[in-house]
């Protein structure tokens, strides 16, 4: 047998288990311990300067978001979620001991937004306005941006719209920031996204705009409908390098965190963070900021449904067939139908992805009732509430360590020696702004897959 026949051998198992919706992680063979310091992605470069000048952009706007959301100023309108440690929840994920340790970047209790999203959407509304205001003279630069909520800069604000096509939590992040500015603002949603979520957005006093089909479709409209008003500023989550660098701002505060928490990140020490992904913005701008901040033994993998594996396809497409495709998941037969409503896309990002090749360890797939079992795991071990999208990152340790393709991965990257001294990260999106009867209505259906499984 060649070296390239076992290897073919995991190739074609993975490709069965991906078609048959079953558990699956592919692993990045393009991953650079040391990529370039200004990566590349559709046209352009982008570095750590980009994400310091993105935080930079919300520390500016801090005072005036304390004053537009009440829920901002005894944090001073910085906005940010805790590093919470997770040992009582290891056992329940089958994380055996000398495994490491578990923690979890909470961005589910983020407030304003109530997911991940509240920073890359809030970032590039922010960019948007500062734009419009410095262009009117409404705040002069250096200057104290709270001038941008008084009735004369609200009323300039109010002939702009704000529109972005989207499953549910982007939409709440760039409704909600943009109708509190006072732009016009318009959210294109799919079939599939909650209701609650629309319901919440009209509340804001946010246009919702349902469409037939699934998130590409609401996309396209919106995209379509921007296109024709001048004055409309469209979010468009595949190609957006503000949400991104927005997303990557992160990074900068994670590193605080980790050091205050005592963990350090080196060859001795690495840190695995497990990302869920929808379209691939939100994790790949948190990726990038992470290994841009904290270097080589950073290693991020994205969670994706069984049903919605779009960055994962993309990711071997790019890998084995050469760039310039941009597969769906349709292709594979699978339906990209899943209860977790913020990770159901059919098309990766393909910014996301040209900007991944370097940098990202790999990708996983979790099954729909795994995801509301870990959330009922994280609710009695915790006492945390998220839903079942921000469950996806908790099957990652046991993916790594209780599968053939995991410990292959660890024991080429050197891992599996280190192993007992490695910091898991999850990271979390969203739940904090999930109704009370839609939330029992997870628990319910993650402790009756609990039961079947007793």
């Amino acid at each position: 047998m060649t070296i390239a026949e076992p290897q073919a051998a995991i190739d074609a198992l993975l490709a069965t288990r991906l078609r048959n919706a079953q558990p699956a992680l592919w692993t990045n063979p393009a991953r650079q311990a040391q990529p370039a310091a200004a990566l590349p992605a559709l046209g352009r470069t982008i570095s750590l300067d980009d994400t310091h000048a993105a935080a930079a952009r919300l520390a500016r706007f801090a005072g005036l978001l304390a004053q537009v959301f009440p829920e901002l100023a005894a944090t001073g309108g910085v906005v940010e979620s805790p590093l919470l440690p997770a040992t009582a929840l290891q056992p329940a994920l089958g994380m055996a001991e000398g495994q490491g340790r578990l923690f979890i970047k909470a961005d589910h209790s983020l407030p304003v937004a109530g997911s991940i999203k509240a920073r890359g959407g809030m970032h590039e509304v922010l960019e948007f306005a500062e734009g419009l205001a410095l262009q009117h003279g409404l705040v002069q630069p250096g200057g104290d941006y709270r001038a941008m909520a008084t009735p004369q800069a609200r009323d300039v604000l109010g002939r702009y719209q704000v529109a972005v096509g989207s499953t549910g939590n982007l939409g709440m992040s760039i409704g909600v920031v943009a109708s509190a500015l006072g732009f016009q603002a318009t959210v294109h949603m799919s079939a599939d996204a909650k209701e609650w979520k629309k319901e919440r957005l009209r509340q804001r006093g946010v246009q919702v705009v349902e469409h037939t089909g699934d998130y590409e479709r609401a996309v396209a409209a919106g995209r379509a409908e921007a296109a024709s008003n001048p004055l409309c500023h469209f979010v468009d989550d595949e190609q957006s390098f503000s949400l991104l660098l927005g997303y990557s701002a992160a990074a900068l505060h994670l590193q605080k965190q980790l050091a205050e928490q005592g963990v350090a990140v080196d060859a001795e020490h690495p840190l695995i963070v497990y990302l869920p992904c929808g379209v691939g913005g939100a994790p790949a701008g948190i990726t990038f900021g992470l290994r841009q901040v904290l270097g080589p033994h950073v290693h991020c993998f994205f969670a994706e449904p069984v049903q919605s594996p779009c960055f994962m396809v993309q990711m071997m497409a790019d890998a084995t067939q050469g760039v310039g495709r941009h597969p769906s998941v349709y292709d594979w037969g699978l339906t990209n139908r899943t209860e977790a409503d913020g990770l159901a896309v059919p098309r990766a990002s393909l910014l996301a992805a040209e900007l991944m090749r370097p940098l990202l360890s790999g990708v996983y797939t979790v099954a729909d009732d795994t995801l509301f079992a870990h959330l009922v795991r994280v609710l009695d071990a915790l006492g945390e509430r998220i839903e079942p999208s921000a469950a996806a990152g908790f099957s990652g340790p046991a993916m790594l360590t209780g599968t053939t393709a995991g410990q292959a991965w660890l024991r080429s990257t050197g891992i599996e020696a280190v192993l007992h001294q490695a910091t898991h990260l999850v990271w979390t999106t969203g739940g904090l702004l999930v109704p009370d009867a839609q939330y029992q209505g997870f628990v319910q259906r993650g402790r009756a897959v609990l039961a079947a499984q007793a």
